[in-house]
């Protein structure tokens, strides 16, 4: 499965720069803004603020940004509607990208995505047919190691508690669970105590790509534009080996 990228965003986020610190800090404040107005503002009832809570924490976001954030999101504070929108598309190599979209401007978002994906030799078009949702859990090498898990024990609990497959990553542990069933994963990994780097729902790619030389640095240059870019919340893609 493809998306092992998400790693290396994490790891990104938390040695950002103070340039670009202000980018990741307005999408994680749309991504919180959007699950408060969704679904209320209080994380032990709203599963999905919940995680986008623990995705601003990992990027060592302060306090105040994410209550303000939920604030905004369940109209105690004014601010702009936000509004998630969806892009899909051929990137660099003919490489397949998702790019979701939370902006309080779309027209803006639209044009600023489809350049980014034309200056990169790229194009707007279908390819969500390569694509599945689930639910996506990332566990780092260190909390594993430190929490002395038993590698073959740990799985069999995995599985009793919903993991539909199990990858292990020089990383870490990537677990895939059904849409349904995120949550209940998370849930026992909490009780476990055990921190994760990652819990939300992705765009999983159904056929690989592997890239090498120009062509994958071609696709590590969009995709470091597209997280500079405050409007591109999220994306996924089809490529294996970055």
């Amino acid at each position: 499965m493809s998306g092992h990228s998400k790693w290396a965003t994490t790891k990104r986020q938390k040695a950002v720069t103070d340039a670009k610190r202000g980018a990741i800090f307005t999408k994680l404040s749309n991504i919180i803004t959007i699950a408060a107005r969704e679904k209320g503002g209080d994380p032990d009832t709203n599963f999905s603020l919940r995680m986008a809570i623990d995705k601003a924490r990992t990027a060592n976001m302060p306090k105040d940004n994410i209550e303000r954030a939920i604030k905004r999101g369940t109209g105690e504070l004014a601010g702009a509607a936000i509004e998630e929108l969806v892009y899909e598309g051929l990137g660099p190599a003919k490489s397949q990208f998702i790019v979701k979209c939370l902006t309080d401007n779309k027209n803006r978002a639209a044009a600023n995505i489809r350049h980014l994906f034309a200056k990169h030799g790229g194009a707007f078009g279908s390819v969500m047919w390569n694509f599945g949702s689930k639910g996506v859990i990332r566990i780092a090498k260190d909390e594993l190691t430190n929490n002395k898990l038993s590698a073959e024990e740990f799985e069999l609990e995995l599985i009793d508690a919903g993991a539909q497959d199990i990858l292990k990553e020089e990383e870490g542990v990537t677990i895939y669970t059904k849409i349904e069933d995120l949550q209940k994963v998370k849930k026992f990994l909490e009780e476990k105590n055990i921190k994760t780097e990652s819990a939300e729902i992705e765009y999983i790619a159904k056929e690989d790509l592997a890239l090498s030389g120009e062509d994958k640095e071609r696709v590590e240059k969009f995709i470091e534009e597209l997280e500079d870019n405050e409007d591109a919340a999220d994306y996924y893609h089809n490529i294996n080996n970055i």
